[in-house]
């Protein structure tokens, strides 16, 4: 197996922070991004690269293991366990030893190198416990982010992912919101000695591309209304997220006065067929550049104490 250095690979030393291996996995992932390289493979298999990288290196844990393990980190759990097993028997007598051997570990097997390694170091010992505890383990978890418009997650739609050179083909259930992850069971890295394959972790973020605010499954905006509205009422015509709708405006409405559209919000996460709610803030338009007649019935008006 090539050893691929995530560090090296997301242009960072090893004393990186938590916010510099996000904003190198992003700037990078929008570089090499398929959808913006549809013919070149190499991007292609290079955003995979990053997309695997992000996922060890954002996580303390796994950072952690790699850190020590290198290439390896994935068996850190067995080896030391292993070695925690050899040490209650006797212990390693002085580095990675006993019985009058000794061995040394470089951090860079493949992984039948490792299983060499690991049944040479522990014997038959390892062998026996192995197989009388069916040990299986798990596969690599995979993190990817999806950027997708607002005006895309309104309806639950078909979205393909490239993951590690496979399509994967799935439905986004409308109203997700932005930073949210979801988990895809069974799309992750194979599993070992026969364990399940690991899983996809997608986390969205969403581009408001609407003039209207979101939060959570309710919409917010602002609707101008003349003068002569506010003071008289009437109807009006306002845009909601899927067409416009007719609103009767009250008498006597307030500059910054707000209505509810109860069911014309956005849809609620995995919830089929139920809405949040809009909410309409009046913005009362003062008229400017005003004819003499409109400054005269303005006149009469202030007379009047209005």
């Amino acid at each position: 197996m090539e050893f691929i250095d995530y560090y090296k690979l997301l242009e960072l030393d090893k004393s990186a922070s938590k916010a510099d291996i996000k904003k190198a996995y992003r700037r990078l992932a929008r570089k090499y991004h398929p959808d913006l390289n549809p013919n070149d493979k190499e991007a292609q298999a290079r955003f995979q690269q990053i997309n695997e990288a992000h996922e060890v290196l954002s996580d303390p844990e796994k950072r952690k293991k790699y850190d020590e393990y290198g290439k390896d980190w994935q068996h850190a759990d067995q080896f030391e366990e292993a070695k925690r097993q050899r040490a209650s028997s006797g212990g390693f007598g002085g580095g990675f030893g006993g019985g009058g051997q000794s061995y040394s570990y470089s951090g860079n097997f493949d992984d039948d190198t490792f299983s060499d390694f690991f049944e040479q170091m522990f014997g038959g010992r390892a062998r026996a416990e192995g197989a009388h505890r069916g040990r299986h383990f798990k596969g690599q978890d995979f993190n990817a982010e999806l950027q997708l418009r607002l005006s895309e997650v309104y309806e639950s739609r078909k979205h393909t992912l490239t993951v590690n050179g496979k399509n994967i083909r799935l439905t986004i259930p409308a109203g997700v919101e932005n930073g949210q992850t979801i988990k895809i069971k069974g799309h992750g890295g194979p599993g070992t000695q026969g364990g399940p394959k690991g899983d996809l972790y997608i986390t969205f973020n969403i581009l408001n591309d609407t003039s209207f605010r979101r939060e959570k499954e309710n919409l917010y905006s602002t609707e101008e209304i003349s003068l002569s509205t506010a003071a008289l009422g009437g109807e009006i015509r306002v845009k909601t997220f899927n067409g416009e709708v007719k609103l009767n405006v009250k008498p006597g409405t307030q500059n910054g006065s707000k209505v509810k559209l109860k069911g014309k919000g956005f849809p609620k996460y995995k919830k089929e067929g139920q809405f949040g709610d809009l909410y309409i803030t009046y913005k009362v338009k003062v008229p400017e550049h005003l004819t003499e007649k409109q400054k005269e019935l303005f006149q009469e008006l202030k007379k009047t104490g209005i």
